[in-house]
């Protein structure tokens, strides 16, 4: 009898071995996704302006990466890039709404028509973390289509077609779909963030995917009145200066922090945190110098981004990586750390577990499709090519130091040392005719092997010397 009860206290050690070390491979994921945060936006990354302890102290927990990229330079085809692990040529989102925008007569050629709305066939990283026993969540901007139930979500807060909040919609009551009002003046950003807490402290017995794509710090810009007197107190400078910027930044950060204590009060130190933007910010509201331009473009300022990642136990505190990495590099890593395979889908990025555990990844080259348009914001403050759009139709590879791009209305290239010359000023076009066949050759493989659509279509209605009226010198 004592025999037998060794071999069943053995066997029920055994299965809470088991089960203990099956709960440790899945830890919980939250990832948080400020809208339009720009590169420079927090102290972590160099700001004096805006504060940012809470995100401080999440980078103090974790690694911090220096070359970190949005996949697209502006919010939906960067979210579907996301949400698929597939660049932008498989689910076609290059853009929000139309193609061709700007005034008609600027536009050389024909762009390429977009999608608005990621397929249902997609598997999407919801769906895939539901396969392997994940409640999921999300709590803010969609903008891939009218619900995230259908892609692999069980909560929904928030979460629809609209790409910001509307007017005076970042305090109750709000504009956006599937939301109920509470309290009348309550901050949307505040909201999202107990909607959250309530889902982790709900599911906190199991594996769970907590995405949070914050509405904020996208327009219309809106702070209160007291965050947005303190930083007109506090002043600026010449790049970062703007007072209700700082305070929607302000509310995003302390938000930030009641989750971390959360996470903390519930003990719950097997979570992973990713922290980022969907793309670069808008230069007109803050500058990102030394990088050029911002969202909509695809120099630097437009797609490089913050990323901070924590994972207790795993990631060394308080470390900084300098390899490259896009939002592409999430899906497979989560599929790399649950061993997920046979998806029976084409993923787009590369893990980077093994940088997660201090170890590096093989080298390789990231890819930005964009056969569009987008106007410009402000042609006197964004930076770009020229002052008519942020972005032009082309393509653009980063492979090592080197950046090319390639802009398909004449064949135009651009060629930088992003280590000598991280704003893009010095085009090496000329000087380095070798390299910029070397990673033409790169570019145009891999748009084959991906089928990029290239734009080849005359617009009949373009003008090669039309200035738009608010573009001509009064």
């Amino acid at each position: 009898m004592k025999y037998l009860y060794v071999l069943l206290l053995g066997g029920l050690l055994s299965c809470n071995a088991q089960n203990l070390e099956k709960s440790e491979s899945k830890p919980n994921i939250i990832y948080i996704n400020v809208d339009d945060l720009g590169w420079m936006d927090t102290e972590t990354y160099g700001s004096t302006f805006y504060e940012t302890p809470n995100i401080n102290k999440l980078a103090e927990s974790g690694l911090k990466f220096t070359n970190g990229y949005a996949s697209a330079a502006n919010c939906a085809p960067s979210r579907a890039c996301l949400i698929s692990g597939q660049n932008t040529p498989r689910h076609g989102i290059y853009t929000v709404s139309n193609s061709d925008r700007g005034n008609e007569k600027t536009r050389k050629i024909i762009p390429i028509k977009n999608t608005e709305i990621l397929a249902d066939n997609n598997i999407t990283i919801a769906e895939m973390l539901k396969q392997e026993g994940y409640i999921t969540g999300t709590f803010g901007k969609w903008h891939l289509g009218e619900d995230p139930k259908t892609q692999g979500f069980d909560v929904n807060v928030g979460g629809a077609k609209h790409g910001n909040p509307g007017k005076d919609g970042f305090f109750s009551p709000y504009n956006i779909k599937n939301i109920v009002d509470n309290k009348k003046g309550e901050n949307l950003t505040d909201r999202l963030t107990q909607e959250a807490i309530s889902f982790i402290k709900e599911h906190k017995e199991k594996p769970f995917f907590l995405y949070l794509p914050y509405y904020a710090v996208h327009t219309p810009l809106s702070t209160t009145n007291a965050l947005e007197q303190k930083y007109k107190e506090k002043g600026g400078n010449p790049f970062q200066n703007k007072a209700v910027y700082a305070g929607m930044i302000e509310t995003v950060d302390r938000n930030i922090g009641l989750i971390l204590d959360e996470i903390k009060a519930l003990n719950l130190k097997n979570t992973l945190i990713v922290f980022t933007s969907d793309n670069g910010g808008i230069r007109a509201i803050s500058h990102q110098d030394p990088l050029r331009a911002g969202k909509g473009s695809y120099y630097e300022g437009g797609i490089r981004v913050p990323y901070i990642i924590s994972w207790d136990g795993v990631v060394k505190p308080n470390t900084v990586s300098k390899t490259p990495i896009t939002n592409l590099d999430f899906y497979p890593t989560f599929m790399d750390i649950l061993n997920v395979e046979n998806l029976n889908k084409i993923v787009d990025g590369t893990s980077i577990l093994p940088i997660l555990k201090g170890k590096t990844i093989n080298d390789r080259s990231l890819f930005f499709h964009f056969p569009i348009y987008l106007q410009a914001y402000n042609f006197k403050i964004d930076d770009g090519r020229d002052p008519f759009f942020r972005t032009r139709p082309g393509s653009v590879i980063i492979d090592g130091d080197w950046k090319l791009h390639q802009y398909f209305e004449n064949n135009e290239i651009e060629l930088y040392n992003l280590k000598t010359d991280l704003g893009e000023r010095n085009n090496l076009v000329d000087v380095h005719p070798e390299k910029v066949a070397a990673l033409l050759k790169k570019l145009k493989s891999w748009r084959t092997e991906i089928n990029a659509p290239i734009p080849t279509e005359l617009n009949p209605k373009y003008e090669a010397n039309f200035v738009p009226k608010k573009f001509k010198k009064k």
